[in-house]
């Protein structure tokens, strides 16, 4: 769906946010792309919609060469949705926020219904259609920015750090969403930092560090090497260290129902019992010398 050959781009000023990047995303994927501020993510997705050019290699989305005379062909495959979501929406109400990408394409006010309704819907939003957007929280700006873009009908869901700034339940019910909306066959890419979020919900994970790609492959491949993850400034999820006690573990538990699975085996095999005593001991040990 997405392949990116040898990109680059300086910012004007001389700083260098992409340095070579050559990636593909295969279609129905769910990609999270994380890294350090500043080592490319956010460039990255600009150039998967055509925001931006890069002055070296070339990107293609969904069969079509990336450049500004097919800006609008693209951006009809790719959905694009801002960090901030107060700089993507702008109409009055929920209703013509969602309303302005089908209009603008000309379609009929029957079909601009249907995907009004439809994207509203999808994202749980329905009855603020007629609220202004100022009056929306800003979790309820983030869901309509999704639903304005969803409104397009895209092959791709591109998203700049997509939780940020929400609390845990909206966290979680725009998760889902994108779960959903990725289950459906849509591929989804997204700018993240959350390293305890990722394993949830992506498949596949691309690392980048000083604007190259450090490492790129599924969520084994990427988090079992804990020394490039913090040469990428970033860290394992949280549970992962909970299982350092276990050195004879080849692979640790990412998320919590990994752990909960692992830590069944353990006891049905009779290793955890053993291991944790051994534990205990040695933290008993070390306050006794303290």
């Amino acid at each position: 769906m997405i392949r990116v050959d040898g990109l680059e781009y300086t910012y004007p000023g001389g700083a260098k946010a992409l340095d070579g990047v050559s990636l593909e995303v295969p279609e129905g994927s769910f990609l999270a792309i994380m890294g350090a501020n500043g080592s490319g993510k956010s460039t990255l997705l600009k150039h998967i919609n055509g925001l931006l050019t890069g002055q070296a290699g070339s990107v293609k989305t969904a069969g079509m060469e990336v450049r500004r005379k097919s800006f609008e062909e693209v951006n009809r495959a790719i959905g694009f949705v801002f960090q901030d979501p107060n700089d993507q929406i702008f109409a009055p109400t929920v209703r013509d926020d969602i309303c302005y990408g089908p209009r603008n394409l000309g379609l009929p006010e029957n079909e601009v219904g249907r995907r009004l309704e439809l994207a509203a819907e999808q994202v749980a939003i329905t009855d603020l259609l007629d609220r202004p957007i100022h009056h929306l929280s800003y979790g309820q700006k983030k869901r309509l920015s999704i639903a304005g873009v969803l409104a397009m009908e895209p092959r791709v869901l591109v998203l700049d750090e997509p939780t940020a700034s929400l609390d845990p339940m909206g966290e979680r019910r725009l998760m889902r969403l994108l779960h959903d909306l990725n289950r459906g066959g849509m591929t989804v890419v997204m700018a993240t930092h959350d390293v305890d979020l990722v394993p949830l919900y992506a498949r596949q994970v691309c690392l980048l560090r000083a604007g190259r790609v450090a490492v790129a492959g599924g969520l084994r491949d990427v988090f079992n090497d804990r020394e490039l993850i913090e040469r990428c400034h970033l860290r394992l999820p949280r549970i992962s260290y909970l299982f350092e006690m276990f050195p004879d573990l080849e692979e640790l538990p990412l998320t919590v129902g990994m752990a909960r699975r692992e830590l069944e085996e353990m006891l049905e095999l009779g290793e955890l019992g053993p291991v944790v005593i051994d534990r205990l001991r040695e933290v008993k040990e070390g306050l006794a010398g303290a």
